[in-house]
């Protein structure tokens, strides 16, 4: 692995034009039970108007950093600082943290199986009284997803798979969010499908909305983001441009597929475990 990359230092791809932060995650530790070390001093600089990116796998610590950005983690982080548009947020309810702009789907669309779907996208926007913006993004949520107006009137518990995960991203975005973060989007669905979902999320953020997604489709994933980083067992372990990530050989061997000339499971996690110690 190369130094460069493993050091990789602001935003390479910002050259030539000014972006400022939107989100500033600070060496932050999450803790379970008081003694399980989650995240070990992670620290994240998103960029407003842009895609990043968190690849890694099963128990890497993906959904925690953005339950801990959230407030949904009881007195986490643990240590560290997060930042939304400058001010801080570690430590406050996450009904504060959505009405000052950030949303989250969550892994497992966590849809309200028994409304309707038209409710359920009514529910992302309960605690707004501009009536004339809800329906503004109303209209929004259907021309990203048509298929929510024909199933307007169904409960939403016997939608597929694919179409929960449309109302679940529709019903972040009648929050209008500032920042839209989302929980592995393309789990589960088919390949056209997952397809479809990250050309909505391509336009969702070409019309403003700044966007933090977590992933284990690594491939899908840097073809949309402007920025990733690799988190491995709690901790930041790459950060570069998607394009750097993709020509890098840990990157390749483990979450491209793209085998090196010594292959066996075996040794790759000894290697893995060895480069990323």
């Amino acid at each position: 692995m190369s130094r460069s990359t493993r050091k990789c230092s602001r935003h390479i791809w910002e050259r030539g034009r000014t972006v400022a932060s939107i989100l500033q995650v600070k060496n932050i530790e999450t803790l379970y039970y008081d003694i399980i070390k989650a995240l070990r001093g992670i620290s994240l600089d998103i960029q407003e108007g842009t895609i990043s990116v968190v690849l890694g796998g099963n128990g890497a610590g993906k959904t925690t950093t953005l339950k801990t950005i959230m407030g949904l983690l009881e007195d986490q982080p643990d240590k560290g600082t997060i930042e939304f548009m400058g001010r801080r947020i570690d430590g406050m309810d996450a009904e504060d943290i959505v009405n000052l702009g950030i949303a989250m789907v969550p892994e497992g669309r966590e849809v309200f199986p028994e409304l309707t779907v038209m409710e359920n996208l009514k529910m992302g926007a309960y605690t707004r009284r501009d009536g004339k913006g809800v329906q503004e993004d109303l209209d929004r949520v259907i021309r990203y997803f048509p298929i929510l107006k024909e199933r307007a009137s169904q409960q939403a518990g016997y939608l597929s798979g694919g179409e929960q995960q449309m109302l679940a991203i529709g019903r972040a975005l009648m929050t209008r969010p500032k920042l839209l973060m989302l929980d592995e989007p393309s789990l589960g669905l088919s390949p056209i499908l997952v397809r479809e979902i990250f050309e909505i999320i391509k336009t969702i953020n070409k019309e403003g909305t700044t966007i933090l997604l977590v992933e284990q489709n690594a491939r899908m994933a840097l073809s949309v983001a402007h920025f990733g980083y690799v988190l491995e067992t709690g901790r930041i372990v790459l950060a570069n441009t998607p394009q750097n990530l993709m020509e890098d050989e840990d990157v390749k061997e483990f979450y491209l597929g793209i085998k090196s000339e010594v292959s066996g499971k075996g040794y790759q996690r000894w290697r893995r475990k060895k480069r990323w110690r």
